[in-house]
């Protein structure tokens, strides 16, 4: 990955830190795309300490808010001349409350769908300039838990929330199989992943004593975050999946998708009604 230069969301924890380092071992230019600007200093410099590469940028980015992902998007437009991989790795969950984003959008879904959303359309001439390059997305087998109500998808007040997080990553699904279809020809891949059941500390909002049985089960039988980023560095360096796009991995390898994540015309919808959530303009890019 000497040369490359990698946008990692949520690079300061779980297998977002862990993606990153890997990367960073490899040589790549590491952007770390995050929230918690402390936390992701404090990894940086963990990371350059590791892998002797000072190759390491952190930026702000709250993809929850529309404002920062727009920000976000105009300094790394601004300053980046290529992206080699854009790596959508952030996510969110919350237990049973949800809570509502500053744009009025439902936050978890503000945050693992519409956020990637805004931004990808935002970085996309840099990514068709950068060809060959790569968009990898983080969804989750948790997706066939949930479907995609596409007259709510706005869904604040549902319950309960942590249902939403499934909701999410099937929205993840439409919009990695729907973004592929529409870089057909540019030189833009497109795929998206189930990392495992991942001891990343997602669940970290559910709150006492329910997240004790939780614990227990994520510390027996949870993937380390480690081993959970292996398909997102499979699909972010592999030569094998170079012209390979909108498909589905699973520990390094193509995976299968239920009737209802293949449906195309569902996936057409979600993307025509999150244009509307996100509030693209006919200045911004187009994809």
């Amino acid at each position: 990955m000497e040369g490359k230069t990698v946008i990692i969301t949520g690079a300061n924890s779980g297998i977002g830190k862990e993606t990153a380092k890997d990367l960073a071992g490899r040589g790549a230019r590491i952007i770390m795309a995050c929230r918690n600007l402390e936390t992701a200093n404090a990894v940086k410099d963990e990371i350059i300490k590791e892998t002797n590469n000072n190759k390491i940028v952190v930026k702000k980015l709250d993809l929850g808010s529309q404002k920062s992902v727009r920000e976000f998007a105009a300094d790394i437009v601004k300053t980046e001349p290529k992206i080699d991989v854009l790596l959508h790795n952030a996510g969110m969950a919350l237990a049973f409350r949800g809570q509502t984003s500053e744009d009025g959008v439902e936050l978890t879904m503000a945050t693992n769908h519409y956020g990637p959303f805004l931004l990808t359309h935002l970085l996309i001439d840099v990514l068709k300039k950068s060809k060959p390059s790569r968009i990898v997305i983080v969804a989750s087998e948790l997706y066939r838990l949930a479907s995609v109500n596409l007259n709510k998808l706005n869904p604040i007040g549902s319950f309960p929330a942590a249902y939403l997080y499934y909701v999410s990553k099937f929205a993840n699904i439409y919009f990695a199989r729907e973004l592929a279809k529409r870089m057909e020809g540019t030189g833009v891949t497109v795929n998206f992943l189930h990392p495992g059941m991942i001891d990343s500390g997602i669940w970290r909002n559910v709150p006492f004593p329910l997240n004790l049985p939780m614990m227990a089960i994520t510390k027996g039988f949870f993937k380390t975050t480690k081993a959970g980023a292996q398909t997102s560095i499979y699909l972010a360096t592999s030569d094998e999946v170079a012209n390979v796009s909108g498909k589905y991995f699973m520990d390094c390898k193509e995976a299968t998708l239920n009737a209802a994540a293949l449906d195309d015309e569902k996936a057409r919808k979600l993307w025509e009604e999150s244009v509307k959530i996100v509030k693209l303009t006919p200045q911004d890019p187009k994809i």
